[in-house]
C-alpha cells in the first residue's frame, strides 16, 4: 500500500508479509515527516485491513516502538509472551565484505 500526491510523489507506504490464509505480519509503515499528522497512517491501516484477500487472516504481527495507539486503535496489543518471540539478524547482511 502506498500513498501519492502526485504520480511523481510517493509520500508513505505500509508494506504486509502475509499467506493470505491465516498469518500477516505488518512491517515499514512510513510517512514522509513532513506529511505526518493528516491521517496517512490511519488510512494504510484502514485499506490494508480491509483489503479483501486479507479477511480470513487470524494473527496479525508487528513491531513498534512508537506508534502504539495508532495500532491499538485496529485491535493490536503487547504479545502476551513476548518471551517466545525469537529472531535472528544479520547486521553484516547488506555489507560488501561478507
Amino acid at each position: 500500500m502506498l500513498w501519492r500526491v502526485s504520480p511523481t510523489t510517493q509520500v508513505g507506504f505500509a508494506r504486509l508479509i502475509t499467506d493470505k490464509a491465516t498469518f500477516a505480519y505488518l512491517i515499514d509503515v512510513f510517512i514522509l515527516p513532513e506529511y505526518r499528522g493528516r491521517g496517512l497512517s490511519a488510512w494504510l491501516m484502514e485499506v490494508m485491513h480491509a483489503h479483501p484477500e486479507l479477511q480470513t487472516i487470524r494473527s496479525w504481527l508487528l513491531t513498534t516502538s512508537t506508534a502504539h495507539g495508532l495500532y491499538e486503535k485496529w485491535g493490536y496489543e503487547v504479545h502476551p509472551n513476548p518471551q517466545k518471540v525469537m529472531r535472528k539478524f544479520n547486521n553484516q547482511a547488506y555489507t560488501k565484505d561478507k
